[in-house]
């Protein structure tokens, strides 16, 4: 189910796209990622920011591969006790839904998680570094960031440019693929709200 800008009021979209999810049964979308996904969709705010970032992709990297928009499945060790079904299915067969709003609060994040320094968050599919953070504010910012919008969420100068693009609709995916969340831009520039699951990979490792 793709929602379409052109299906009637905000709330009838929105209407839509929740029965959509309940009857695909496989993700729970809460009201306020509808709302966010809506957004990108026309009827909120910008999906991109402007300027030098986000950079761009065609939607050629989303095509259809071997598994779902990747190669392959994630990773059987997600890190902070993820869940591999979530995951697999929001990473690879998804391009709209979200895990839960605080979903990243209920696994093992904040206990596990540097408190004191950067964490390097790694494609869950492919083990690349996709995000560092924080960076240019303190851990307890990024959390509380996070926890306002719901998702883990990052700022221009906390993303692996090698490794991540954004198409025009706001959706922030992998070089590989995978789908990561959206860009929703705030006052402060760029906010990329990023599903847990997406980013809770291993690093790659280099033979």
């Amino acid at each position: 189910f793709v929602p379409s800008p052109l299906a009637g009021s905000f709330s009838n979209l929105s209407r839509r796209i929740g029965a959509a999810a309940q009857n695909m049964g496989v993700l729970r979308v809460p009201q306020r990622a509808i709302t966010q996904t809506v957004a990108l969709f026309g009827l909120g705010g910008p999906a991109a920011g402007s300027g030098k970032y986000p950079l761009i992709a065609e939607e050629d990297v989303m095509k259809q591969k071997a598994h779902g928009t990747s190669e392959k499945p994630v990773m059987k060790n997600l890190r902070w006790g993820s869940d591999f079904e979530t995951a697999d299915r929001i990473c690879n067969f998804n391009r709209h839904y979200a895990e839960f709003a605080g979903y990243w609060t209920s696994t093992n994040f904040l206990k596990e998680v540097d408190q004191v320094g950067e964490t390097t968050y790694y494609d869950s599919v492919t083990g690349k570094a996709l995000f560092i953070a924080p960076r240019g504010r303190t851990f307890e910012e990024f959390v509380a960031e996070s926890k306002s919008h719901g998702w883990p969420s990052f700022r221009d100068e906390e993303v692996v440019w090698d490794n991540v693009r954004c198409l025009t609709n706001g959706e922030t995916i992998s070089v590989d693929g995978t789908h990561l969340g959206h860009n929703l831009p705030d006052r402060s520039g760029n906010r990329y709200c990023i599903n847990l699951v997406s980013v809770a990979g291993e690093a790659e490792r280099k033979d």
